[in-house]
């Protein structure tokens, strides 16, 4: 299939920097979040995104699973197909949901194959009901720290993880979630990566939290709204609350599809412009597959 890209000889190597090297490093880093595609069609509307995007230089890229932990072949494909033939450095997706230790050791060994060495490691949501009850694989791992440590222990990688600033739907409170993040830390987590952001005084008390206990570096996801509809099925899924004065400014456009996006973009330049000028290492991208907004929100920000 055709998707726009030069082959593999046309194309130089990408770069396995180190993320957290990047992140520490002015100016802010930029790195941008897909989803892998579903079918020809989107996968071509991926690509062409990746193609525009790449132009920024981001300081690396990842590719999402599926909710409850679908569609992992189709990351793992498109991850070490970004590691071949492109300039960006992957930051490959793996969770513990259905998977063996053994799985889990092969999934490591193909993104190993592919050159890839930095790897998001996280638990994932319950199959088939992201707010049900979690249950580990019987031969599989229960909490992200040991897959930390596994990932760790597998080779030279740089291990990244998820941070919840608006709590995770399963932690009875932020200092739970301090902790949780510790763990990581300890189990050998060098950066960590946070939902979508809508409230930046939620990003910056445990950006602020973490960094008393652990030198640990959190950086804010932010999501350009393009979709009223779209964004609030994902904030109902992640747990991510919408708050009053984002979702006022967006229900009072709600009949104008035009408006909602531009009000999405200035909402989303607004919150990295406050949580950039508050020390945040970066901005991570969610694109749901498509650069437009994306590059807006990027250019407003002049960086």
């Amino acid at each position: 299939m055709a998707t726009g890209l030069p082959s593999r000889l046309e194309r130089p190597t990408h770069v396995t920097a180190s993320i957290p090297a990047n992140l520490a490093a002015p100016p802010a880093s930029i790195s941008f979040e897909f989803f892998p595609p579903k079918d020809d069609a989107s996968e071509a509307a991926l690509w062409q995104a990746i193609r525009r995007l790449e132009a920024v230089r981001p300081a690396f890229v990842s590719v999402t699973y599926g909710a409850g932990g679908s569609t992992q072949d189709r990351t793992v494909r498109v991850t070490e197909r970004i590691s071949r033939e492109t300039t960006l450095t992957p930051l490959a997706h793996l969770t513990c949901v259905g998977a063996s230790v053994g799985s889990l050791r092969r999934v490591v060994g193909q993104y190993a194959s592919a050159g890839v060495r930095n790897v998001l490691a996280l638990r994932g949501d319950p199959p088939g009901d992201v707010r049900g009850q979690w249950v580990a694989h019987p031969g599989g791992l229960d909490h992200a720290d040991q897959l930390v440590a596994l990932v760790r222990s597998l080779g030279d990688f740089t291990v990244g993880v998820a941070a919840f600033p608006d709590v995770h739907p399963e932690s009875p409170d932020l200092d739970h979630d301090v902790e949780v993040l510790v763990r990581k830390a300890d189990a050998g987590a060098t950066f960590a990566v946070t939902q979508m952001v809508f409230d930046a005084d939620a990003y910056l008390r445990l950006r602020d939290r973490v960094a008393e206990r652990r030198d640990l570096p959190v950086t804010p996801g932010l999501m350009p709204v393009t979709n009223l509809r779209q964004i609030a099925r994902m904030s109902e899924l992640m747990g991510t609350p919408l708050p009053a004065p984002v979702l006022d400014r967006l229900t009072a456009v709600a009949d104008d599809a035009d408006a909602v996006r531009a009000v999405g973009v200035q909402i989303a330049t607004e919150l990295a412009e406050r949580m950039l000028a508050e020390g945040a290492p970066g901005i991570h991208f969610i694109t749901m597959n498509r650069s437009t907004a994306t590059l807006e929100v990027y250019r407003n920000l002049s960086l």
